[in-house]
Formats: structure tokens, sequence, C-alpha cells
């Protein structure tokens, strides 16, 4: 079975970071030992995902452990973002196989780290769950981008991986300092970081939600259009067939007439 071409996608990642994001990976690529492989970056970004979980529960012993979670959040950046950039600096993409083990690793990596979140005493579990579904959600859609029309879009109205983990960094930060503060609401009591994982899980699925409309929309006008020219070339072909057979009756018949033996 033939594979799709991966490495002549259209890559979109357009977020806010970007500037800052895009050079220094580009140095951290140059930079890096020969014996550093994009393997080893992948793994660094899967276990820093376990480091953060882990400290996550412990902060039920000390709120301190909030900033081993925000250390995880920054190993967990510099190898998930930087094992492509050194591939593609070297030349030694795999294409294939690089999407299949970056989004295997990264999926593991957010149910890990939202599980984590959930067993500690900021977060409700439920909550944390929800806002592992929607961020898997809005996962959902970039493969299925990717699928349908080649492009690889990582990043939402600016927002894109590198943006969620800086607002982890900075929610961890606030709540050590002023603590966690319930809040009352119409739907009831909930923390401070409730409230920060529910605004950013609903803010990916109402950009995830935006895109699968546009782009449902888009294919399916592509869809009809397709099935429109099919079938015109199909009618085409059936006058031809047609116009063919009553020519070779014209001519039989002709032949009939002038006594010869039809073709």
């Amino acid at each position: 079975m033939d594979q799709p071409n991966l490495k002549d996608h259209q890559r979109i990642n357009d977020i806010l970071l970007g500037p800052l994001e895009r050079p220094a990976l580009a140095w951290l690529a140059r930079m890096m030992p020969a014996w550093v492989t994009p393997d080893m970056l992948t793994a660094i970004g899967f276990l820093s995902s376990i480091l953060i979980a882990v400290s996550y529960g412990l902060t039920s012993v000390h709120p301190a452990f909030l900033w081993l979670a925000s250390v995880g959040f920054i190993l967990n950046w510099f190898g998930d973002s930087l094992d492509g950039t050194l591939a593609r600096y070297r030349k030694i993409e795999r294409p294939h196989y690089g999407f299949f083990i970056d989004h295997l690793v990264d999926t593991a990596s957010v149910v890990l780290i939202f599980i984590g979140l959930g067993l500690s005493p900021y977060v409700n579990l439920t909550i944390a769950l929800l806002g592992a579904i929607s961020y898997l959600q809005t996962s959902i859609v970039v493969y299925l981008l990717m699928i349908t029309k080649g492009v690889f879009r990582i990043s939402f109205a600016k927002i894109g991986p590198t943006e969620v983990r800086a607002m982890a960094i900075l929610a961890n930060a606030i709540i050590f300092f002023i603590g966690n503060p319930v809040l009352t609401t119409p739907l009831g009591l909930f923390t401070l970081y409730d409230v920060i994982v529910v605004f950013v899980g609903t803010l990916l699925l109402v950009f995830s939600a935006i895109v699968a409309v546009q782009t449902g929309t888009e294919l399916a006008r592509q869809d009809d259009l397709a099935r429109e020219k099919k079938a015109v070339a199909a009618a085409r072909k059936e006058r031809r067939r047609a116009k063919t057979k009553t020519a070779r009756r014209a001519g039989t018949a002709r032949g009939t007439v002038h006594g010869m033996p039809p073709a």
C-alpha cells in the first residue's frame, strides 16, 4: 500500500511566541553535540511529562513541587520541540516514523500530565480529565487536517503547545504565591486552578470546533465539485459511446442498401 507523502505537507506554526522560539530552536539544533539524536530528545520530552505528573502529585506534600513541575514543562518543550528541528537541521528526517512516534508520545504525555494535575490538591480530577479530553480533541482535528488536506496545523489563533506550556508555568507561579482560592460561580464552587484549566480547555475546544466546521464545509464543497466533474465526464463518455453506436448503425444501413453484407 502506498504511503502518504508526509514530507510535502504544509506546516502551519504561527504561534505568539514564534519570533522567540524559532531562532532559539535553530540555535539549539546547531549547538547540539553529534551524540544527541532526535530519538533521545523525544525520550526527554516523554520522561519530562512523567516528571510533571509526579511533581503535581507531590504538591500535596509541599507546594514547592509546583516549581519542579514548571521545570518539567521547560524540559518537555526542549525535547518535544527540538527533536523534529534537529532532524530537519541534520537532514535525517524519517517523516512516517517521526509523525507516528512524536504524536504517540504527545498523546501519552498529555494524559499523564492531566492525571497528575487531577491528583494534586489544586484541580478536581474530573475537570483535569475534561481538560485532557479537550486537548486530545484538538489533536484529533490536527491529525485529520493532515490526512485530508495535507496541512499540519500546530497553532490555532496563535496558540500552540508552547503557549499552553507557558500558561501552565504562569499558573503554577500564581498558585504558589497567592494560593488556590475557592471561587463561587453559578455552577458551584471551583478553585482558581479549576477555572484556569476550564478556560484553557474551552479555548481549545472553541478553536478546534471553528476549524472543524470550516474544514468540513470546504471538504464538502470539494467533494461535491469532484462528483459533479465526474458526472459530467461520465455523461460526455456516454454521449461519445452513443454517437459511435449511431455511426456504426448508419454504416451498416448504407452497406445493406448497396447490397453489401453488414460489416
